[in-house]
């Protein structure tokens, strides 16, 4: 198997962090971590980049010196400057990194001052009251530090984003799909509920008599280790440490080990206990009556067997789509093809890869009718945000690209802060100006829960605010979502003609399923929209979809499911 993008960037991640923590030429870290960014957003691996013969400093960021590292991680699985690096410093130090308002200058004081060398060590020395004894950290800085290590072991339970998963998944069902006999061949599991995360891959397969599935399965050149190799059932763990069960079951039972296999358990016991009520017995070999078989080649047929329709696995988490199911009002969830266009993307202009043609080019190929320019406003610095004289200049462009393109708009848009005290990072004679405005928090995320709120309920009172961008601000696994009143949030949005969106990049996903299912019920549509920095980030709209099925949304529930004509309208406040 081609090493995935992740492993790649993960390695540069490494390098750059490393380099930070021996005070680097800072040019240099930054080369490594734009390296980083690029790598895990293109959507094909750079194995296949360079088995094609492709030249690999033809890629944003990339020069001749880290197109030849990138081969030698490719080419080897490891990268020699990592290992001199590691033998300097300890490689453990850039986890530290991870703990909010640790950055590289108070890393290497710790390990020099403190030899703090891993979030243990860390955590005995906040424990210790050691870290407020080193000058600039204090009692204060100390405690944050001890409850963010906390939560960061909270948050390790070895759960892999989805997205990251899906880099592992497909060149093995690839190469398992290769195996001679094999008929049937999927992932189960949370996988294929679309949660977030995932913590193994659960393949099921049907084959032919004399199949070689299994030793195919164990001799793939990505297993660092076989736990398990038997006929029926194997178990590897990839060199990343992700683990993959394979099953082969008999073509007749293959519909309820599906069932059973795609979960979640709190699902099952549903169907279960519905199955013991109609005097049935339900398990992973099918529906029997007695010691017969009655059901168990389609999943069509389990749920038929119960009086059910068939459940979309999005839905399976027992939160009443069993009811659902028997009452005959499972939604029609939303897919990939309803999506009209993505209304939150980026450019060159702020901290975007592409110009506004290329990302107006890649979506019209997607399909979609309408892409909204969303690129930062004047408060975000760091990104480069957009003043009004720029943001009028790019207004300019957009006009005179829309005059060229035909059967497509490109739509004015920007993110704009929401500031502290509610208002709008741009005054409202600049907002006028543009089609749609997103609007954001990048700052002050520690207010309370009834500040955090109110800022936001302010900011909707703006007449030229439309969309509140990833709403609670979390980063799956590596910051919590920030005390936000949903409730209130969503109604007050309702109530003004505003909109909640769904940010689709991977690492967000934000709305969850949760508050897409509250925003559903109170009859609040949602936008998703992928927040893309690149061409290839508009591809996270699948995410974002999975995410929309898993809160029940159907395409009616969403706003960039209409027409241009029918969102200018909804737009309208």
């Amino acid at each position: 198997m081609p090493i995935p993008n992740h492993d790649v960037a993960a390695i540069f991640s490494k390098v750059a962090d490393l380099l930070e923590i021996k005070g680097e030429n800072p040019f240099r870290v930054r080369a490594y971590r734009e390296a980083a960014r690029t790598v895990s957003g293109l959507s094909q691996s750079v194995a296949d980049l360079l088995k094609e013969g492709r030249d690999l400093t033809e890629l944003p960021g990339i020069g001749k010196d880290l197109a030849g590292k990138i081969e030698e991680i490719v080419t080897t699985g490891r990268l020699t400057l990592l290992e001199d690096l590691t033998q300097q410093i300890p490689g453990e130090l850039t986890e530290l990194m991870k703990v909010a308002g640790l950055g590289a200058k108070r890393v290497a004081r710790m390990y020099q001052e403190l030899n703090i060398r891993s979030l243990d060590d860390l955590r005995q020395a906040a424990e210790q009251g050691r870290l407020a004894e080193l000058e600039g950290f204090g009692d204060k800085t100390q405690t944050k530090i001890l409850e963010e290590v906390k939560r960061l072991r909270r948050d390790q339970t070895h759960r892999t984003l989805l997205a990251i998963a899906a880099q592992y998944a497909q060149p093995l069902m690839d190469h398992l799909g290769k195996a001679k006999g094999v008929k049937d061949l999927i992932i189960a599991g949370s996988y294929r509920r679309r949660r977030e995360t995932v913590h193994d891959l659960d393949i099921l397969a049907t084959c032919k008599r004399g199949s070689t599935v299994m030793d195919h399965f164990v001799k793939y050149d990505e297993v660092k280790e076989v736990v398990s190799h038997g006929k029926t059932r194997s178990t590897v763990l990839l060199r990343s440490g992700f683990q993959v069960d394979l099953r082969v079951v008999p073509q007749v039972s293959y519909g309820a080990a599906l069932v059973y296999f795609t979960g979640s358990k709190p699902h099952n016991i549903a169907i279960r206990k519905r199955a013991v009520r109609k005097k049935l017995k339900i398990n992973e070999y099918g529906v029997f009556r007695g010691n017969g078989r009655i059901a168990g080649r389609t999943e069509e047929e389990v749920y038929d067997t119960l009086g059910l329709p068939w459940i979309p696995p999005d839905l399976r988490e027992n939160r009443g789509e069993v009811e659902a199911a028997e009452q005959g009002t499972l939604p029609t969830l939303v897919e990939l093809g309803d999506i009209q266009g993505d209304l939150h993307v980026h450019t060159n202009y702020t901290d975007g890869r592409h110009t506004i043609e290329q990302m107006a080019r890649a979506a019209q190929k997607r399909g979609y009718k309408y892409l909204a320019i969303a690129d930062h406003s004047q408060r975000i610095t760091v990104a480069h945000g957009l003043m009004p004289k720029a943001l009028r200049e790019q207004i300019e462009q957009i006009d005179r690209l829309n005059d060229r393109l035909k059967g497509f708009v490109v739509l004015k848009a920007i993110e704009v802060d929401i500031l502290a005290d509610g208002r709008l990072d741009l005054p409202d004679e600049v907002l006028k100006e543009l089609d749609l405005r997103v609007c954001s928090i990048h700052s002050k995320f520690n207010l309370s829960r009834t500040e955090q709120t109110e800022r936001v309920l302010r900011a909707m009172d703006n007449p030229y605010f439309n969309i509140l961008a990833h709403p609670t601000g979390r980063l799956i696994g590596e910051r919590d979502a920030y005390d936000l009143d949903m409730e209130r949030i969503m109604e007050h949005a309702a109530a003004n003609g505003c909109y909640l969106e769904l940010n689709a990049h991977p690492e967000r996903l934000d709305l969850d399923d949760n508050h897409c299912r509250m925003a559903k019920n109170k009859g609040l549509k949602v936008v998703v929209s992928t927040d893309a920095h690149r061409m290839d980030d508009l591809a996270y709209m699948v995410y974002g979809v999975g995410q929309a099925r898993r809160g029940w949304l159907e395409a009616d529930d969403v706003l960039n499911s209409r027409n241009l004509k029918d969102l200018r309208t909804l737009l309208r406040r």
